[in-house]
């Protein structure tokens, strides 16, 4: 039989609790981009001459355009 002695460090001291606590940093929730779904509308030449030209005015999507409005008229208004 060996006479090796086996020595354990000293046991850490348990962390105070509050300051834990007050100076945890918080993980914020990653948000999951939700599945998109794609929309096929027809519209009438004139209207899409309209929101096409406006949008290149504005440096924007047609799509984000759209998307917008639908998010103002159902999403938006639900809550």
């Amino acid at each position: 039989m060996s006479n090796k002695k086996i020595i354990f460090g000293v046991k850490p001291d348990r962390p105070d609790i509050d300051s834990w606590v007050e100076t945890r940093a918080i993980e914020e929730t990653k948000k999951v981009p939700e599945k998109m779904k794609r929309l096929t509308i027809d519209i009438p030449e004139s209207l899409h001459k309209a929101v096409k030209s406006a949008c290149a005015l504005r440096g924007t999507k047609i799509a984000d355009e759209v998307r917008d409005l639908l998010n103002d008229k159902y999403i938006k208004n639900e809550l």
